[in-house]
């Protein structure tokens, strides 16, 4: 018996653990149930801990190099300590809230490449820890989100690149330590910019709205980036043309800068 144990606590005929989700589709402030099933092995065990959490691969930037490095943003501890029997089924529900700032990984029913947000499990067994594989989950724009997303569609930005960066965007309500950039190419009218690069950071009151014009580079001249910024509630959206709104904007910008 004592050998037994010895080999649950390396893995061998020891526990299992999975994971199933009742909705993969979410939004930000949202939740997302499911399920924990721990299978257990030839042997009691002991359970020290059971949590669940929320996790996404991060672009990061050190000097002149880049790489990819997985976040859990956030967790949640399932219950106490217990022994699971061998051979026993313990299944441990869970509802786990999705924070505001979440990215987006879905628009319009399809999915953003690049963005792998998920749910992890990890199960402490004997000072062991054990991690599931990420089970991945669907996060749709907020009605606000959807408004500006759509609003540059009718302007006629076409969708370029999305990505997940560590750091943190200054003078916004930021609280986790990564943040997401959907980027645009802009439609001829526009002819000075190379992109323009969105970002959304919303908490239970509001969001702001961050945009970033990159200036095409000339023969004799160096390209350049200006920040935008705007607060907008959650609900009080739906009075505002955002096409024309942002249309204006970029206009005003770039005809101060002689970008077009």
């Amino acid at each position: 018996m004592a050998f037994k144990k010895l080999l649950a606590s390396l893995g061998a005929g020891g526990a299992s653990v999975e994971t199933v989700l009742t909705e993969v589709n979410v939004v930000p402030g949202g939740v997302v149930q499911g399920e924990v099933r721990i299978q257990g092995g030839s042997v009691n065990q002991d359970v020290e801990g059971l949590s669940v959490g929320l996790q996404a691969k991060v672009e990061v930037e050190s000097g002149d190099e880049e790489y990819k490095q997985n976040i859990e943003f956030t967790k949640v501890r399932l219950g106490g300590a217990f022994e699971l029997q061998a051979g026993a089924v313990h299944a441990v529900p869970f509802g786990l809230e999705i924070p505001w700032e979440t990215p987006v990984t879905m628009i319009d029913g399809q999915a953003l490449r690049g963005m792998h947000i998920g749910v992890t499990t990890e199960l402490a067994i004997a000072r062991a820890v054990d991690s599931s594989d990420l089970d991945p989950i669907n996060v749709h724009p907020l009605p606000v989100q959807q408004a500006i997303l759509d609003a540059f569609i009718r302007l006629g930005f076409r969708f370029k690149n999305a990505d997940m960066e560590r750091g943190h965007i200054r003078g916004t309500r930021q609280q986790l330590p990564f943040y997401q950039e959907i980027e645009f190419y802009p439609p001829s009218q526009y002819h000075g910019l190379n992109q323009v690069e969105l970002s959304f950071v919303a908490d239970g009151y509001g969001m702001d709205v961050v945009l970033e014009m990159d200036k095409k580079g000339g023969l004799f001249s160096e390209g350049s980036d200006t920040f935008r910024s705007f607060q907008v509630g959650l609900d009080d959206f739906h009075g505002t043309d955002w096409a024309a709104y942002l249309n204006q904007w970029l206009s005003e910008v770039g005809s101060r800068r002689n970008w077009f």
